[in-house]
């Protein structure tokens, strides 16, 4: 029999939260990676947010793995690893500052083990590729792991486990997923991956399936602008179902869903063409515009 995949309930009072070192740590893990999750995260009362924070402190962990500078059998071994501590946590254990703030979490907010072993199913995946041109059905398995996995943990936290809160992060993952695609199409060709579908391609009249070939193809547009296609139409799921969940909850989502929808925006009107990396001013432009719609989704 396998280990339960949810934790028996406690009462408040009973459970034991992180020592302010830890959180310490799982906050610098956070702000150091310059997530517009941070913007997200930040608008919510104390105890979700910390939640959110070990959240993504993991996601964190196990993404660097499968994209580090080790060895695949060593990267399969570390995020194998991972998969124990998951256990461990759902078996009342902790180790470190990470699984120590998880473990409030997990049991205050009832977060679901299947769906942190599905992220580290989606990092194997990296591990184990590269990804290059999937077909658009292992693209959406792919998402679903890495990004929709995240959300339902997410949602939790928010207080909305409900089947629509469900329906929003299956939706609204894939969207950001996608819209990162769209974003780093560039930067992840020059380390032999390609998460451009073999779909789009086709349409697109793009014969090579080799990373580097692909991103200076002048039809590349085009495949990108397939995937945009796609990323619309998960958004606009999203903004649909968001529509049966309590505005106040899912105001972290809304956050996210505005600021990666302008991405894709900007993206449609440079013509589908890949946008320079932002640096200087457009860096100082992009982080205020994080921050206000932040400040308008979480205040008003």
């Amino acid at each position: 029999m396998g280990l339960a995949q949810t934790r028996s309930q406690t009462a408040p009072s009973e459970i034991s939260w992180p020592a302010q070192s830890d959180i310490k740590i799982v906050r610098s893990r956070v702000r150091a990676s310059g997530s517009s999750f941070y913007w997200a995260m930040r608008i919510l009362p104390r105890e979700r947010r910390e939640a959110l924070f070990a959240i993504y402190a993991f996601c964190r962990e196990v993404d660097d793995i499968a994209d580090g500078d080790l060895t695949r059998d060593q990267k399969i071994a570390d995020l194998r690893s991972w998969r124990d501590k998951i256990d461990s946590i759902f078996e009342g254990c902790s180790m470190d500052a990470i699984t120590r703030a998880l473990n409030p979490a997990i049991t205050k907010y009832n977060l679901q083990k299947r769906d942190f072993l599905a992220v580290i199913d989606g990092m194997e995946m990296d591990a184990l590729g590269p990804i290059i041109a999937p077909s658009t059905a292992t693209l959406d398995q792919y998402c679903d792991l890495v990004a929709s996995a995240v959300g339902r943990l997410c949602i939790r936290a928010f207080g909305e486990p409900t089947e629509a809160g469900e329906q929003v992060a299956d939706h609204l993952g894939r969207a950001l997923q996608l819209t990162n695609i769209l974003r780093d199409v560039k930067e992840d060709a020059l380390t032999g991956r390609l998460y451009i579908p073999t779909e789009a391609l086709d349409f697109a009249g793009i014969e090579s399936r080799s990373p580097t070939t692909v991103i200076n193809d002048r039809r590349l547009p085009y495949a990108l602008e397939f995937v945009g296609k796609m990323a619309e139409k998960s958004f606009s799921g999203a903004q649909h179902t968001l529509a049966a969940c309590p505005k106040d909850t899912m105001r972290p989502a809304v956050i996210m869903m505005t600021v990666y929808r302008k991405h894709l925006e900007r993206m449609q009107k440079n013509g589908w063409k890949p946008l320079p990396v932002a640096k200087g001013f457009a860096r100082v432009r992009a982080n205020i515009e994080k921050f206000w719609i932040a400040v308008l989704h979480g205040l008003f």
